[in-house]
Protein backbone atom coordinates (compact mmCIF):
# COMPACT_ATOMS: atom_id res chain seq x y z
CA UNK A 1 0.00 0.00 0.00
CA UNK A 2 1.24 3.48 -0.64
CA UNK A 3 2.29 5.23 2.71
CA UNK A 4 1.49 8.30 4.15
CA UNK A 5 2.73 9.70 7.54
CA UNK A 6 0.79 12.54 9.15
CA UNK A 7 2.94 14.33 11.79
CA UNK A 8 -0.02 16.09 14.18
CA UNK A 9 0.38 17.99 17.81
CA UNK A 10 -3.17 16.99 17.60
CA UNK A 11 -4.14 13.24 19.15
CA UNK A 12 -6.30 11.46 21.39
CA UNK A 13 -7.04 11.85 24.07
CA UNK A 14 -8.09 15.07 22.58
CA UNK A 15 -11.46 15.83 21.42
CA UNK A 16 -11.61 18.22 18.58
CA UNK A 17 -12.12 18.88 14.60
CA UNK A 18 -8.86 18.06 14.12
CA UNK A 19 -8.13 14.96 15.76
CA UNK A 20 -11.62 13.51 13.93
CA UNK A 21 -10.56 14.87 10.67
CA UNK A 22 -7.51 13.06 10.66
CA UNK A 23 -8.72 9.90 11.90
CA UNK A 24 -11.73 9.54 9.79
CA UNK A 25 -9.50 10.60 6.45
CA UNK A 26 -7.29 7.60 7.37
CA UNK A 27 -9.88 5.41 7.51
CA UNK A 28 -11.71 6.36 4.27
CA UNK A 29 -8.39 6.32 2.23
CA UNK A 30 -7.92 2.52 3.17
CA UNK A 31 -10.77 2.02 1.06
CA UNK A 32 -8.39 3.12 -2.17
CA UNK A 33 -5.20 1.49 -1.20
CA UNK A 34 -3.23 4.61 0.97
CA UNK A 35 -2.21 3.65 4.79
CA UNK A 36 -2.12 6.75 6.84
CA UNK A 37 0.16 6.38 9.59
CA UNK A 38 0.37 9.21 12.16
CA UNK A 39 3.74 10.43 14.17
CA UNK A 40 1.63 12.08 17.80
CA UNK A 41 2.69 13.17 21.11
CA UNK A 42 2.27 9.16 22.00
CA UNK A 43 5.52 8.87 21.16
CA UNK A 44 7.36 11.82 23.47
CA UNK A 45 6.83 12.84 26.77
CA UNK A 46 4.77 15.77 27.03
CA UNK A 47 3.45 19.15 28.93
CA UNK A 48 0.71 20.84 29.93
CA UNK A 49 -0.08 23.75 27.31
CA UNK A 50 -0.44 27.28 29.37
CA UNK A 51 -3.62 28.44 29.77
CA UNK A 52 -4.89 25.13 28.49
CA UNK A 53 -4.14 22.51 30.82
CA UNK A 54 -6.48 19.83 29.01
CA UNK A 55 -4.13 19.91 25.75
CA UNK A 56 -0.52 18.71 26.25
CA UNK A 57 2.12 19.13 24.17
CA UNK A 58 4.84 17.62 23.26
CA UNK A 59 8.49 17.34 23.72
CA UNK A 60 9.96 15.95 20.49
CA UNK A 61 13.92 15.58 20.09
CA UNK A 62 15.68 15.67 16.69
CA UNK A 63 16.80 12.19 16.95
CA UNK A 64 13.60 10.45 18.23
CA UNK A 65 11.82 12.40 14.86
CA UNK A 66 14.52 11.06 12.53
CA UNK A 67 14.34 7.58 13.82
CA UNK A 68 10.40 7.17 13.73
CA UNK A 69 10.12 8.93 10.24
CA UNK A 70 12.64 6.45 8.93
CA UNK A 71 11.34 3.21 10.36
CA UNK A 72 8.05 4.60 8.77
CA UNK A 73 9.83 4.70 5.22
CA UNK A 74 6.39 6.76 3.82
CA UNK A 75 5.78 7.58 -0.11
CA UNK A 76 4.90 11.21 0.93
CA UNK A 77 5.03 13.54 4.50
CA UNK A 78 2.10 15.81 5.68
CA UNK A 79 2.30 18.13 8.41
CA UNK A 80 -0.91 18.89 10.44
CA UNK A 81 -0.24 21.22 13.09
CA UNK A 82 1.87 23.90 13.66
CA UNK A 83 3.28 23.01 17.20
CA UNK A 84 6.36 21.15 18.65
CA UNK A 85 6.46 17.87 16.27
CA UNK A 86 5.36 19.94 13.23
CA UNK A 87 7.96 21.90 13.53
CA UNK A 88 10.20 19.77 14.17
CA UNK A 89 9.29 17.32 11.29
CA UNK A 90 9.29 20.74 9.01
CA UNK A 91 13.23 20.70 10.10
CA UNK A 92 14.17 16.96 9.68
CA UNK A 93 12.73 17.51 5.62
CA UNK A 94 14.24 20.92 5.17
CA UNK A 95 17.33 19.24 6.33
CA UNK A 96 17.35 16.44 3.90
CA UNK A 97 15.41 18.05 1.04
CA UNK A 98 12.22 15.76 1.16
CA UNK A 99 8.72 17.51 0.12
CA UNK A 100 6.18 17.56 2.15
CA UNK A 101 2.61 19.37 2.44
CA UNK A 102 1.00 21.16 5.49
CA UNK A 103 -2.63 21.95 6.68
CA UNK A 104 -4.13 25.07 8.06
CA UNK A 105 -6.64 23.62 10.41
CA UNK A 106 -6.83 26.33 13.35
CA UNK A 107 -6.68 30.45 13.80
CA UNK A 108 -3.93 30.55 16.08
CA UNK A 109 -3.18 34.24 15.62
CA UNK A 110 -6.78 34.99 17.15
CA UNK A 111 -6.39 31.82 19.70
CA UNK A 112 -3.25 33.47 20.85
CA UNK A 113 -4.32 36.79 21.23
CA UNK A 114 -7.11 35.42 22.69
CA UNK A 115 -5.21 34.31 25.72
CA UNK A 116 -1.89 36.86 26.24
CA UNK A 117 -1.29 40.06 24.56
CA UNK A 118 0.95 38.84 21.52
CA UNK A 119 -0.23 40.65 18.31
CA UNK A 120 -2.13 38.41 15.64
CA UNK A 121 -0.15 39.71 12.91
CA UNK A 122 3.22 38.24 15.19
CA UNK A 123 1.55 34.95 14.90
CA UNK A 124 0.54 35.37 11.39
CA UNK A 125 4.18 35.80 10.26
CA UNK A 126 5.68 33.02 11.54
CA UNK A 127 2.86 31.15 10.55
CA UNK A 128 3.46 32.30 6.93
CA UNK A 129 7.28 31.35 7.42
CA UNK A 130 6.05 27.77 8.54
CA UNK A 131 4.26 26.99 5.63
CA UNK A 132 6.44 28.75 3.04
CA UNK A 133 7.99 25.81 2.35
CA UNK A 134 4.89 23.34 1.94
CA UNK A 135 3.98 22.23 -1.39
CA UNK A 136 0.29 22.16 -0.79
CA UNK A 137 -1.10 24.17 2.36
CA UNK A 138 -4.40 22.66 2.99
CA UNK A 139 -7.56 24.63 3.82
CA UNK A 140 -10.77 23.58 4.51
CA UNK A 141 -12.90 26.28 2.78
CA UNK A 142 -12.72 28.64 -0.04
CA UNK A 143 -12.97 31.46 2.11
CA UNK A 144 -9.87 30.19 4.42
CA UNK A 145 -8.08 29.79 1.55
CA UNK A 146 -8.35 33.09 0.17
CA UNK A 147 -7.82 34.69 2.78
CA UNK A 148 -4.20 32.73 3.08
CA UNK A 149 -3.76 33.77 -0.44
CA UNK A 150 -4.51 37.12 0.60
CA UNK A 151 -2.03 37.13 3.96
CA UNK A 152 1.07 35.61 1.72
CA UNK A 153 0.82 32.36 1.84
CA UNK A 154 1.87 30.33 -0.96
CA UNK A 155 0.61 27.05 -2.75
CA UNK A 156 -3.01 27.47 -0.88
CA UNK A 157 -5.32 24.34 -1.94
CA UNK A 158 -8.36 23.37 -1.11
CA UNK A 159 -9.17 20.24 0.71
CA UNK A 160 -12.84 19.89 2.12
CA UNK A 161 -14.02 17.93 4.87
CA UNK A 162 -16.66 15.09 5.32
CA UNK A 163 -18.87 13.04 7.79
CA UNK A 164 -19.90 9.98 8.85
CA UNK A 165 -23.19 9.12 7.86
CA UNK A 166 -23.86 6.22 9.36
CA UNK A 167 -23.18 6.85 12.51
CA UNK A 168 -24.42 10.81 12.28
CA UNK A 169 -28.14 10.48 11.19
CA UNK A 170 -32.10 11.00 11.97
CA UNK A 171 -33.30 8.98 14.70
CA UNK A 172 -35.66 8.25 17.65
CA UNK A 173 -34.32 9.72 21.24
CA UNK A 174 -36.16 11.90 23.40
CA UNK A 175 -33.63 13.80 25.56
CA UNK A 176 -36.66 14.44 28.33
CA UNK A 177 -35.78 17.78 28.48
CA UNK A 178 -38.01 20.87 28.05
CA UNK A 179 -38.32 21.82 24.31
CA UNK A 180 -37.14 23.26 21.95
CA UNK A 181 -33.61 22.18 22.89
CA UNK A 182 -30.82 24.11 21.30
CA UNK A 183 -27.72 22.56 20.96
CA UNK A 184 -24.12 23.14 20.93
CA UNK A 185 -21.28 20.74 20.55
CA UNK A 186 -17.53 21.45 21.08
CA UNK A 187 -14.65 23.00 22.95
CA UNK A 188 -15.57 25.06 26.22
CA UNK A 189 -13.00 27.81 25.38
CA UNK A 190 -12.54 31.46 25.20
CA UNK A 191 -12.23 31.51 21.59
CA UNK A 192 -15.54 29.20 20.73
CA UNK A 193 -17.61 32.35 22.18
CA UNK A 194 -20.03 30.38 24.23
CA UNK A 195 -21.54 33.02 25.92
CA UNK A 196 -23.08 34.35 22.78
CA UNK A 197 -25.36 31.29 22.99
CA UNK A 198 -25.76 30.96 26.10
CA UNK A 199 -26.77 34.68 27.29
CA UNK A 200 -29.69 34.40 24.90
CA UNK A 201 -33.44 34.28 26.09
CA UNK A 202 -34.67 31.00 24.16
CA UNK A 203 -37.48 29.20 25.02
CA UNK A 204 -36.76 25.31 26.07
CA UNK A 205 -33.37 24.21 26.80
CA UNK A 206 -29.71 25.48 25.66
CA UNK A 207 -27.70 22.40 25.99
CA UNK A 208 -24.32 22.21 25.72
CA UNK A 209 -21.98 19.14 25.24
CA UNK A 210 -17.84 19.49 25.65
CA UNK A 211 -15.51 20.02 27.89
CA UNK A 212 -12.62 22.62 28.55
CA UNK A 213 -11.11 24.89 30.73
CA UNK A 214 -14.33 27.37 30.34
CA UNK A 215 -16.44 24.61 31.47
CA UNK A 216 -16.08 25.47 35.36
CA UNK A 217 -16.91 29.37 34.93
CA UNK A 218 -19.75 28.96 31.75
CA UNK A 219 -21.90 26.65 34.82
CA UNK A 220 -21.24 29.02 37.19
CA UNK A 221 -22.33 31.86 35.27
CA UNK A 222 -25.45 30.37 33.46
CA UNK A 223 -27.07 27.61 35.35
CA UNK A 224 -30.29 27.37 33.65
CA UNK A 225 -28.39 25.40 30.64
CA UNK A 226 -27.49 22.10 31.02
CA UNK A 227 -23.54 21.02 30.77
CA UNK A 228 -23.30 17.13 29.51
CA UNK A 229 -19.72 17.23 29.15
CA UNK A 230 -17.78 15.41 26.44
CA UNK A 231 -19.85 12.60 24.41
CA UNK A 232 -18.69 10.49 22.00
CA UNK A 233 -19.79 7.96 19.18
CA UNK A 234 -23.43 6.54 19.61
CA UNK A 235 -24.19 8.46 22.48
CA UNK A 236 -23.10 12.13 20.85
CA UNK A 237 -24.85 11.15 17.81
CA UNK A 238 -28.35 10.51 20.02
CA UNK A 239 -28.20 13.59 21.43
CA UNK A 240 -28.04 15.56 18.14
CA UNK A 241 -30.67 13.44 16.32
CA UNK A 242 -32.86 14.62 19.75
CA UNK A 243 -32.43 18.40 19.53
CA UNK A 244 -34.27 20.61 17.12
CA UNK A 245 -31.65 23.43 16.32
CA UNK A 246 -27.51 23.28 16.36
CA UNK A 247 -26.57 26.68 17.72
CA UNK A 248 -22.70 27.69 16.40
CA UNK A 249 -21.69 30.67 18.16
CA UNK A 250 -17.86 30.53 17.17
CA UNK A 251 -16.32 33.34 14.85
CA UNK A 252 -13.06 32.15 14.66
CA UNK A 253 -13.53 28.39 13.89
CA UNK A 254 -11.72 27.53 10.22
CA UNK A 255 -14.92 24.50 9.34
CA UNK A 256 -16.70 23.31 11.98
CA UNK A 257 -17.06 19.76 11.86
CA UNK A 258 -19.86 19.85 13.77
CA UNK A 259 -21.87 21.61 11.44
CA UNK A 260 -21.84 18.50 8.97
CA UNK A 261 -22.83 16.41 11.97
CA UNK A 262 -25.57 18.49 12.89
CA UNK A 263 -26.45 18.52 9.47
CA UNK A 264 -26.57 14.60 9.08
CA UNK A 265 -28.58 14.43 12.10
CA UNK A 266 -31.42 16.14 10.73
CA UNK A 267 -30.29 19.34 12.74
CA UNK A 268 -30.54 22.65 11.00
CA UNK A 269 -27.87 25.58 11.67
CA UNK A 270 -27.89 28.67 13.57
CA UNK A 271 -24.92 30.96 13.52
CA UNK A 272 -22.95 34.04 12.62
CA UNK A 273 -22.79 35.02 9.10
CA UNK A 274 -19.00 34.62 9.40
CA UNK A 275 -16.90 32.47 7.25
CA UNK A 276 -17.01 29.00 8.71
CA UNK A 277 -20.62 28.70 8.68
CA UNK A 278 -21.14 30.53 5.33
CA UNK A 279 -18.83 27.84 3.91
CA UNK A 280 -20.11 24.88 4.94
CA UNK A 281 -24.01 26.19 4.00
CA UNK A 282 -23.82 28.46 1.42
CA UNK A 283 -26.84 28.96 0.51
CA UNK A 284 -28.51 25.86 1.06
CA UNK A 285 -31.74 26.57 3.05
CA UNK A 286 -30.10 24.47 6.21
CA UNK A 287 -29.69 26.88 8.38
CA UNK A 288 -29.97 30.87 9.44
CA UNK A 289 -26.95 32.76 9.61
CA UNK A 290 -27.94 36.22 11.11
CA UNK A 291 -25.76 38.72 13.40
CA UNK A 292 -28.75 38.47 15.81
CA UNK A 293 -28.37 34.76 16.72
CA UNK A 294 -31.19 34.70 18.85
CA UNK A 295 -33.14 35.42 15.81
CA UNK A 296 -31.06 32.77 13.75
CA UNK A 297 -31.93 30.09 17.07
CA UNK A 298 -35.98 30.48 16.20
CA UNK A 299 -35.93 30.97 12.36
CA UNK A 300 -34.24 28.08 12.12
CA UNK A 301 -36.73 25.84 14.26
CA UNK A 302 -38.89 26.37 10.84
CA UNK A 303 -36.15 24.34 8.40
CA UNK A 304 -37.18 21.02 7.42
CA UNK A 305 -34.53 18.13 9.03
CA UNK A 306 -34.92 15.95 5.53
CA UNK A 307 -33.01 19.19 3.48
CA UNK A 308 -30.39 18.59 6.08
CA UNK A 309 -29.96 15.64 5.69
CA UNK A 310 -30.16 15.82 1.91
CA UNK A 311 -27.57 18.28 1.77
CA UNK A 312 -25.01 16.11 4.44
CA UNK A 313 -25.28 13.13 2.41
CA UNK A 314 -23.11 15.09 -0.13
CA UNK A 315 -19.75 15.57 1.83
CA UNK A 316 -18.05 12.03 2.09
CA UNK A 317 -15.04 10.84 4.05
CA UNK A 318 -13.82 9.20 0.35
CA UNK A 319 -14.05 12.17 -1.08
CA UNK A 320 -12.38 14.54 1.02
CA UNK A 321 -9.90 11.84 1.42
CA UNK A 322 -9.27 10.98 -1.90
CA UNK A 323 -7.95 14.87 -2.72
CA UNK A 324 -5.92 14.96 0.23
CA UNK A 325 -4.15 12.14 -0.84
CA UNK A 326 -3.38 13.57 -3.77
CA UNK A 327 -1.84 16.82 -3.09
CA UNK A 328 0.00 14.58 -0.21
CA UNK A 329 1.65 12.19 -2.81
CA UNK A 330 1.70 15.25 -5.83
CA UNK A 331 5.34 16.69 -5.03
CA UNK A 332 8.13 17.48 -6.69
CA UNK A 333 11.90 17.28 -5.43
CA UNK A 334 13.20 19.73 -3.29
CA UNK A 335 17.31 20.51 -2.30
CA UNK A 336 17.73 20.03 1.23
CA UNK A 337 18.63 23.35 3.21
CA UNK A 338 21.00 24.27 5.89
CA UNK A 339 20.95 23.18 9.64
CA UNK A 340 19.32 26.74 10.25
CA UNK A 341 16.48 28.75 8.41
CA UNK A 342 16.30 32.11 8.64
CA UNK A 343 13.09 33.92 9.32
CA UNK A 344 13.24 37.87 8.53
CA UNK A 345 10.62 39.52 10.52
CA UNK A 346 8.68 41.99 7.92
CA UNK A 347 7.32 44.15 10.53
CA UNK A 348 10.49 46.15 12.43
CA UNK A 349 8.23 46.00 15.83
CA UNK A 350 8.59 42.45 15.75
CA UNK A 351 11.45 42.06 17.82
CA UNK A 352 14.35 43.88 18.82
CA UNK A 353 16.24 42.47 15.84
CA UNK A 354 15.00 42.34 12.38
CA UNK A 355 15.96 38.34 11.86
CA UNK A 356 15.65 35.29 13.98
CA UNK A 357 17.35 32.32 13.82
CA UNK A 358 14.75 29.51 14.08
CA UNK A 359 16.26 25.88 13.94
Amino acid sequence: MTHILVATDAWHPQVNGVVRTLTMMAEAAKGFGVDISFLTPQSFPTFAMPSYPDLRLALPGPSKIARLIEAAKPDGIHIATEGPIGFMVRRYCRKRGLPFTTSFHTRFPEYVSARSPIPERWVWRVLRWFHKPSQAVMAATPALAAELRARGFRNVVLCSRGVDTSLFHPRTTDLCLPVPVFLSVGRLAVEKNLEAFLELDLPGTKLVVGDGPARPALERRFPDAVFLGARHGEELAEIYAAADVFVFPSKTDTFGLVLLEALASGLPVAAFPVAGPRDVIGAAPVGVLNEDLRTACLEALGISSESCVQFAAAHTWQASARVFVDHALNVRPVEPEGEVAEFVAEDPHFAAGHHLKIT
